[in-house]
């Protein structure tokens, strides 16, 4: 299946073909339109000049890496918060999986182990942590045993909850349309 999180071509692809900038896009993925988020890595790669590295981010200089994510257009809404979180995500992916992210996932017995693996992740909580899995499981194939489960109502078949429902146009607004009836009703109690 074709990544369209970030509703770029350019920029699906990159999340496509690269775990570390899909990981990097969805740590992005706050306080700004999830669009933007999953543009981010894209963004970061062409002014690098080519496509991501754990070991790269990890050892970049912090002040030169925090000004090349607040270069204009900024890479997120709070890109000096956001570059240390992201070089902090890479340092964790050199350190625990020699830099490859998709070691993350590639041996797991089961999804809650999956889940604790995610959620030992820099910059990711319980949530994230299940919209991710959920996004492994639906969109890349990632299913190890009970990752449904582990993945909460983000794991749902035929739910459009988070951006691991989002295929195309039109599922974002769905995805969308659901976050902004949750905000209701939470506001209504």
């Amino acid at each position: 299946m074709r990544i369209q999180l970030a509703q770029r071509t350019e920029a699906d692809a990159l999340l496509g073909r690269s775990p570390l900038a899909l990981l990097v896009g969805m740590l992005l993925d706050q306080q700004v339109a999830m669009e933007w988020a999953f543009t981010g890595p894209y963004t970061i790669s062409e002014r690098l000049g080519h496509d991501l590295t754990a070991e790269e981010i990890a050892s970049y200089d912090p002040e030169a890496f925090a000004a090349l994510l607040a270069r204009k257009p900024a890479v997120h809404r709070y890109p000096t918060s956001m570059a240390g979180r992201v070089q902090a995500l890479a340092a964790y992916l050199v350190e625990h999986y020699d830099g490859a992210p998709e070691g993350i996932w590639t041996d797991v017995t089961d999804g809650r182990e999956l889940l604790r693996r995610l959620q030992e992740l820099p910059g990711y909580g319980r949530q994230k942590a299940q919209i991710f899995l959920a996004l492994l499981g639906k969109q890349l194939g990632v299913r190890p045993p009970g990752w449904r489960e582990a993945a909460g109502p983000y794991g749902e078949e035929g739910s459009h909850r988070s951006v691991a429902d989002v295929v195309d146009a039109e599922s974002l607004d769905r995805v969308r349309a659901a976050k902004q009836e949750a905000k209701k009703a939470a506001k209504a109690q």
